[in-house]
């Protein structure tokens, strides 16, 4: 199942907290980037985030976003705009940064 446009802008509104949060579709799904660091993704109307040791004290589910995928976090309090952005900048904490070359 494939994510709506509103299912996208509903995610990318409890972001707000955060300047730089912005979506890339990809096969009738949404990448997600925070300052250009891809951090997780909208799958099937669902949050989900890249697992880094920073986000592991969220006690979030682990969920594969599609077959053959690696396993993410699910984000479910989405209604918590303050949760949402500690989760999102947790995680950006752990990923590498992107260099360009």
């Amino acid at each position: 199942m494939a994510t709506s446009k509103e299912g996208k802008d509903f995610i990318l509104e409890q972001t707000s907290l955060l300047d730089c949060v912005t979506a890339r579709p990809m096969m009738g799904e949404y990448l997600l980037y925070n300052d250009g660091l891809l951090f997780g993704g909208i799958y099937d109307e669902r949050l989900l985030v890249k697992i880094v040791p920073e986000n592991e004290k969220y006690n979030m589910e682990e969920v594969i976003p599609y077959k053959g995928a690696k396993p993410m976090y699910h984000l479910e309090e989405t209604w918590n705009r303050e949760l949402v952005r500690d989760i999102i900048l947790d995680t950006c904490k752990g990923l590498p940064i992107n260099t360009k070359k």
